[in-house]
């Protein structure tokens, strides 16, 4: 039985820190629920839980547990598994709160609570929210989810998020609904596919559906009750941005002058701005100190970049934005006037980067069109500015004064023409896949894609609740033939110290320990553990299907264990998971990974690993 003595006795000095400031728990249905007055970002403090989806408000993924290390990850074992009963793609991670592990399934979204106390891993309880056919036929990339979030208030609550857009507050002990709120409508085209992440006392959720011409946005919603706070649109008029909102004045991140009134709207042809995409489906990371919120808009509507002239603000672009108001401190657009689909919503990780002989509060963002970012997170001024593939060829660098890309217009895509040989592809050299930073070495792990594409745009009508796409792309392997690399990489220098190749894109996240480790999932299925010095492959299960979830840790009676959800799915694997043929369907990665299936197959498994019991 726990006690507060014992966990006191078991623990490290800083997490016995951690236990004497988070005194006031209730043990309470098995869970170890924290009390109200404690934050979520308390919570994550105490390594033995991973209570947000990033692990932290800094989106790290990084853990101070060191049990599994560079010399003992060899001989790591499964220790338990779950079948989720989904064949779809599984792009999330589980959370675990004391004794509960939590986790969601890809639509039909079941969420599951799982006794890690039992012996057998019960089932605490599950919920299954209420079907709404019309989502899955308007998810673009397959009917993903990246998983729950959690807030430790109302006694303690799973915040999950439907395909439909529903999103839902689970008691965290019962599963029952303590309050829901509509974020989409499918007939629209609008979707939800990202976590929703909690900061304080709000709730921050995107959308998806940028192939269907929605106008993106995020919504921030009260965690107590479910009632809207705001919402701040990427594209439109200033009322609808949040733009100079409140007295509070934009800046232009990258020129550092005021963004002027309606900047939007002056850069879209009439009222394409309506149907301009840039939604909001990635990660969320916030800065309690400046109170701001960071996070990445997709692509303009329909990858015709012909149809819709002009920069088409602000899609494209890293948002910093007040928690409580919505007001828009400032913006960069990475990809002006975007014709390649570099959608910008890949995460925003925060870490004080070491510039010029200056510590700086920072934010790095590897985009999906090739570049890594290091922006000033005070007022968005860049910092540094690489490729991390060198086979990126669209632009051949930026401006820093501007924050412009130098374009090659040899690889500028227009309507009617069949533009060949363009790196990255539209998947890009990172997507969603999260990736993770070790405070000990100052590096990133990035999964990543290596590809390169043929792009034709061509005219097409908006109609609502259809594609809005107008392009046939055709995506190769990069050069050297593979897909997927992982690298350990110095966002402020852009040095990559070490990279491992791999036969098909690293779709899934990366997480990394004090251990001097890191772990990551390969689209075949490998399961990896990485000297995060060396980058030497320590340990490779081969898992029952391809991952491009994220792995997490956590410590449970002593033993630290690792838990990655696989099931091969997403845009990577879309062939398989629609059972599409044709190589330029699923908006060309369908030729792209037609031999997928040669490794892995379907079917959504929990997997746990952990050091054999001594």
């Amino acid at each position: 039985m726990f006690t507060f003595k014992s966990l006191l006795a078991q623990r490290p000095r800083a997490s016995r820190r951690w236990l004497l400031a988070a005194a006031l728990v209730t043990f309470a249905s098995g869970g170890f629920i924290a009390a109200q007055a404690q934050s979520l970002e308390e919570m994550a403090q105490n390594a033995d839980n991973w209570v947000m989806p990033s692990g932290d408000y800094a989106n790290w993924r990084y853990s101070k547990l060191d049990q599994i290390n560079a010399s003992n990850a060899k001989d790591l074992q499964p220790a338990w598994t779950m079948s989720t009963g989904v064949l779809r793609g599984h792009e999330g991670q589980p959370l675990v709160i004391g004794n509960l592990m939590y986790f969601e399934t890809p639509y039909p979204n079941d969420v599951y609570a799982v006794d890690l106390s039992d012996p057998d891993h019960k089932v605490a309880w599950e919920f299954t929210p209420p079907a709404d056919p019309n989502a899955p036929p308007v998810a673009c990339c397959d009917v993903v989810n990246r998983g729950p979030g959690y807030y430790p208030g109302n006694g303690g609550e799973v915040i999950m998020a439907a395909l439909d857009g529903m999103i839902y507050a689970l008691n965290a002990k019962t599963g029952a609904v303590d309050w829901k709120f509509k974020n989409a409508d499918p007939k629209l085209g609008q979707t939800v596919t990202a976590a929703p992440q909690v900061f304080k006392d709000v709730v921050m959720v995107g959308v998806s559906g940028g192939e269907y011409g929605v106008n993106g946005y995020i919504t921030a919603l009260d965690a107590k009750t479910g009632k809207m706070l705001w919402r701040g649109y990427s594209n439109g008029p200033d009322k609808m941005t949040l733009m100079n909102h409140g007295g509070e004045q934009t800046i232009n991140g990258a020129t550092q002058q005021p963004v002027g009134p309606d900047s939007s709207l002056k850069t879209w042809k009439g009222d394409e701005w309506k149907v301009g995409g840039g939604t909001t489906w990635g990660w969320y990371s916030y800065d309690p100190k400046l109170d701001l919120l960071y996070y990445g808009s997709g692509n303009p509507g329909t990858w015709n970049p012909s149809q819709r002239p002009g920069l088409n603000r602000w899609s494209m672009s890293i948002w910093a934005r007040n928690l409580q108001t919505g007001a828009v401190k400032w913006v960069y657009q990475m990809t002006p006037h975007d014709g390649w689909d570099y959608d910008g919503v890949n995460e925003m990780v925060l870490f004080d980067a070491h510039v010029d002989g200056k510590s700086i509060p920072a934010l790095a963002h590897f985009d999906r069109n090739g570049f890594s970012f290091v922006l000033d997170r005070v007022d968005g001024k860049p910092l540094a500015i690489h490729k991390y593939d060198p086979s990126v060829n669209w632009a051949t660098g930026y401006d820093m004064k501007t924050g412009m890309p130098n374009v090659d217009p040899k690889y500028m895509t227009k309507e009617g023409v069949n533009v060949t040989g363009i790196c990255p592809a539209s998947q890009g050299d990172k997507d969603e896949q999260p990736v993770s930073y070790d405070p000990q070495t100052g590096m990133f792990y990035a999964p990543l894609n290596h590809l390169c594409m043929s792009y034709q745009a061509f005219k097409v009508k908006y109609l609502a609740g259809f594609p809005f796409v107008g392009a046939i792309v055709n995506m190769v392997p990069g050069p050297g033939g593979y897909r997927g690399r992982y690298i350990a990489y110095d966002a402020v220098t852009g040095k990559t110290e070490w990279q491992i190749h791999d036969t098909f894109q690293d779709w899934g996240g990366s997480l990394t320990t004090a251990g001097g480790v890191a772990f990551y999932g390969t689209l075949k299925g490998d399961f990896r553990v990485v000297d995060v010095k060396s980058g030497k492959i320590l340990y490779s299960f081969h898992c029952p299907s391809g991952i491009i979830g994220n792995p997490i840790t956590y410590m449970h009676d002593g033993r630290q264990y690792v838990a990655v959800l696989t099931g091969v799915g997403g845009w990577a694997a879309i062939g398989m998971t629609n059972n599409l043929h044709k190589a330029s369907a699923g908006l060309g990665a369908v030729g792209l990974n037609a031999s997928l299936n040669q490794y892995t197959q379907l079917g959504g498994t929990l997997m746990v690993f952990a050091l054999p019991k001594t």
